[in-house]
């Protein structure tokens, strides 16, 4: 089995796609109050710049993993990176005690991100 190069531009379109879907289902008029509420996040105040970096590396660590199954054809590793990644999520939720609302909403944002991230590298 030979292996293509990584797809760069794939690799930052899915990280920027996987950003772009947090800020939707984040926002405080889909699924952000639900969210807040279940974390015990006050919405009010300055946004959290650390936090903000720190998903963004995580979104560009997912976007290469991505990337490097794509390279072998191996879709289905991707899938299963993804849903490990939202079941770590999602049970950290359930130790932090969110309710859930915001557990969902947890581990919808990194399904659909990751699912995002697939088809970046299907499409360019």
């Amino acid at each position: 089995m030979e292996a293509e190069a990584l797809n760069i531009p794939a690799v930052i379109a899915g990280a920027v796609a996987g950003f772009a879907f947090g800020a939707i289902i984040y926002h405080p008029r889909v699924l952000g109050r639900t969210w807040a509420e279940g974390s015990g996040v006050d919405l009010g105040g300055s946004p959290p710049i650390a936090a903000f970096v720190l998903q963004a590396l995580a979104l560009i660590a997912l976007a290469i993993v991505v990337g490097m199954t794509a390279t072998l054809n191996l879709l289905g590793t991707a899938i299963l990176a993804i849903l490990a990644a939202a079941l770590f999520v999602v049970s950290g939720g359930a130790f932090q005690k969110k309710t859930t609302g915001a557990i969902f909403t947890d581990g919808l944002y990194v399904v659909g991100a990751g699912a995002l991230m697939i088809l970046a590298q299907g499409l360019l």
